[in-house]
């Protein structure tokens, strides 16, 4: 008789069987009553050329339960004890939650299996893995810790992301087929080509359709995330869905007593398409006890407008123009420390430069504060220039595998796992933060780690690092706990739920071509809510592209997330400055739907074709974006079912009303000739629709 624990909440069910330590069910809520049918249903037959007794998949399973795929763990002692034997001692189970303990008594470890599933339905799992062993034993060396979860055999397609720099989370999808669809990062952080989201679901799922089940490894270092299908399956199920830290040789040596916690792995289910798990994930963000309660204030960042040149009489002026049209956070990018006039020298030296700001910073953050608006400061604390005081008095807090190892970005890595390096790193910033008085860190991160090898310990320190800018911005939160902080690195190469524990901002790409940024903040709002995402509105054509593109466009892009602009505005005209002034009435208006709401997208009606929008949680209200991004074969676009402006509905141009029998969603009204969307002339007939858009100042 199988003893059955059963997590249940916000519409999904997780069924273990404590008996024989496997997952029978991870998906649709379940009656209860139907728990001993799934028991007797979840063991399979005796096949020919295999083992004598029905095949089974445990919570963690290896090699000698008959895995014969990647397994949830691998280590070994001097290269003995290589094939771990679990047996479960223990379990502690919740309606929400199960703790499994297991045990290898030949190999002296302990392994713990946390399971949570959130109020939403977001499951959570993480590994603990600790040594047993005598002092005298030698190390336990972890080569992996996976989070391994089997999925049913409908879900028969695979999707998750790609890109590059300027071009992240470009999705890719095909076939499950037999083998391993395997995603290894070894590039010390999260890279421009991150899986970021890895989702199977049944064949042609899209945003609003298919039945499908994610994975998110929530580290920002070396990670590996994938899904398996071998022919026998995995017990009764498909195939496995799963991941965890890509290890490096001799990174992990557990010694007597010592632990290693694997990173939280996020797993959910979606009933209806990659929306209905952007809405589980969107909420188990906001619960995080750093997700920002304030209004996200509209940003002007100066990278784009004045790069290195710093000039105390031009940036002054920049932040009144920036004041004028409605900034509320004026944010100082690169530039302004000492030996720093392009990217070759005096990255490590956090010091003001005296020849561009002769009387500090100090004066330039007053003029801020006293204009209405937060300052905010660009810092690069994990990088260090070869050609700068710091690497010339300390080469032994670089981190790298030899002297000759190649820079990038004209920039080596700071050893933060080394003490005296993370403490220097938090005395200078943090004496600036308050020296200054600075509101909010544009934190960045230019380059991968590669052969990142301590000279402090001689290992492979990816892992170390990583922890270590955890524990450094942890430490700085707790000295100033109101200052915020945004992940960027080279753009979106460091964007996952771990950071997010400690950062309210990230910078989804350094690209800020709209055309470009519709895709990448699509697809970024799978896993992350609008308000944590950076969107700026760049100059009229784009740096990294060479683009034009028409100011409505820009802004209406950057509105659908923490919106901001990098330009430099003190060129714009005075009718450029008007639309700008309207568009951040409209992004304070919009933003507590914005920031707030559910995230919607439509499939795709052709390739140059985007609707998307936010919808109010309790349906009162919403907004929509009908974005054409080129030309395209079909003459008249339109989604399935959706409506266009002057036909059965306003959705297409953003009104927000539907009529002809549709459900009704109305958009806040703005008040006077605030930009939006409104209806002059109330009407149910669909003729009727004449929504006028004030942000462009005439009829759609």
């Amino acid at each position: 008789m199988s003893e059955l624990v059963h997590l249940t909440s916000g519409g999904v069910s997780v069924v273990i069987d404590t008996t024989g330590a496997r997952l029978l069910h991870w998906g649709a809520a379940l009656d209860p009553v139907d728990l001993e049918a799934l028991a007797a249903s979840s063991t399979g037959a005796v096949t020919f050329s295999s083992f004598d007794a029905p095949r089974a998949f445990p919570l963690l399973a290896v090699e000698a339960d008959g895995w014969s795929g990647a397994p949830a763990l691998a280590w070994h002692r001097a290269g003995l004890h290589s094939a771990p034997l679990l047996r479960p001692t223990g379990w502690e189970a919740s309606a929400t939650s199960l703790r499994a303990e297991f045990a290898d008594a030949e190999a002296e470890a302990t392994v713990m299996l946390d399971l949570a599933l959130d109020v939403d339905g977001v499951l959570t799992a993480q590994l603990s893995v600790t040594s047993t062993a005598a002092d005298d034993a030698q190390p336990l060396d972890l080569l992996a810790t996976r989070i391994l979860l089997p999925i049913p055999a409908h879900a028969t397609e695979v999707l998750d992301h790609t890109g590059r720099w300027t071009g992240e989370r470009h999705p890719q999808r095909g076939a499950l087929r037999h083998g391993a669809h395997l995603r290894q990062v070894r590039r010390g952080r999260g890279g421009h080509d991150a899986p970021y989201l890895t989702a199977v679901g049944t064949d042609g799922f899209g945003f609003r359709r298919g039945e499908l089940w994610t994975a998110h490894v929530a580290w920002s270092g070396d990670v590996e995330v994938g899904v398996e299908r071998l022919p026998e399956g995995a017990g009764v199920h498909g195939a496995v869905l799963g991941g965890g830290e890509l290890l490096l040789p001799g990174e992990i040596r557990l010694g007597a007593g010592e632990t290693y916690v694997s990173p939280r792995v996020h797993l959910a289910y979606g009933e209806s398409g990659l929306d209905s798990v952007a809405a589980r994930l969107h909420r188990m963000v906001r619960s995080f006890s750093v997700h920002p309660t304030t209004p996200r204030p509209l940003v002007l960042n100066t990278w784009e407008a004045v790069y290195f040149d710093h000039d105390p009489t031009r940036l002054l002026t920049l932040a009144e123009a920036a004041a004028s049209v409605g900034v509320e956070r004026f944010v100082l990018d690169d530039g302004w420390f000492r030996g720093r006039p392009d990217d070759r020298s005096g990255l490590g030296d956090w010091y003001i430069d005296d020849a561009k700001w002769p009387d500090g910073l100090r004066p330039l953050a007053d003029h801020v504060h006293g204009l209405g608006m937060q300052f905010g400061l660009w810092f690069e604390p994990e990088m260090v220039n070869p050609v700068s005081d710091l690497a010339t008095q300390h080469p032994e807090w670089v981190l790298e595998a030899s002297p000759d190892s190649p820079t990038w970005r004209h920039q080596k890595v700071l050893d933060l796992a080394n003490p005296a390096a993370a403490a220097h790193l938090l005395d200078r910033i943090d004496g600036l933060v308050s020296e200054i008085g600075v509101d909010f860190i544009k934190w960045d991160h230019n380059r991968d780690l590669h052969a990142a090898v301590s000279s402090h310990t001689g290992r492979a320190s990816v892992h170390a690092q990583t922890a270590a800018f955890y524990a450094l911005l942890d430490a700085l939160r707790e000295r100033h706990p109101s200052l915020e902080i945004e992940s960027c690195a080279s753009g979106g190469a460091r964007v996952d739920l771990e950071v997010l524990r400690r950062t309210q901002r990230v910078w989804a790409s350094d690209s800020n071509d709209p055309v470009e940024r519709q895709r990448i903040q699509r697809w970024t709002g799978t896993l992350i809510p609008p308000e944590l995402v950076g969107s700026h509105v760049g100059p009229p054509i784009a740096e990294t592209t060479h683009r034009a593109a028409s100011l409505p466009f820009r802004m209406t892009t950057a509105l659908f997330g923490h919106a901001g602009i990098e330009w430099d505005i003190t060129r714009a005209d005075e009718g450029e400055r008007e639309a700008l002034r309207r568009w951040a009435a409209l992004y304070r208006e919009l933003r507590p739907l914005l920031h707030s709401g559910v995230t919607v997208r439509s499939d795709e009606v052709d390739d140059q074709t985007l609707l998307h929008g936010v919808v109010a949680a309790d349906g009162s209200r919403a907004v929509y974006a009908w974005v054409r991004l080129g030309t395209s074969v079909t003459a008249s676009p339109r989604a399935r079912g959706s409506p266009v402006c002057r036909r059965r509905s306003a959705i297409a141009c953003g009104c927000g009303r539907t009529s002809g029998g549709s459900r009704g969603i109305r958009s806040p009204t703005p008040r006077g000739p605030t930009p939006g969307w409104r209806h002059p002339v109330p009407s149910s007939r669909p003729s009727a629709c004449r929504c006028r858009c004030w942000l462009r100042g005439r009829l759609c």
